[in-house]
């Protein structure tokens, strides 16, 4: 779980037909002790979820609650909190 690679697989269906693969990246950062434990804890209490998704989820909710105005990111917040494989 510490390596956080986003690839076109592991994106929603929903994010897929907004987004080609030329617009998905990878990326590798060092997360908190606490943090990925938080997620772990999470994503095996909601199957549904992986850490790619809660990812997404938090990367574009943080954007969209500080005033980032882009359909596409609320599309990906609200795809990934609200979508048909939520909870």
């Amino acid at each position: 779980m510490q390596n956080c690679e986003l690839t076109q697989e592991n994106s929603l269906a929903q994010s897929k037909s907004d987004l080609n693969s030329e617009d998905i990246i990878s990326f590798q950062t060092d997360i908190p002790k606490p943090i990925q434990k938080a997620m772990k804890v999470f994503i095996d209490e909601h199957p549904n979820w992986d850490q790619y998704r809660l990812l997404q989820a938090a990367l574009a909710g943080f954007l969209v609650q500080n005033g980032i105005s882009s359909r596409l990111i609320t599309r990906i917040y609200i795809g990934n909190m609200f979508g048909s494989h939520s909870f």
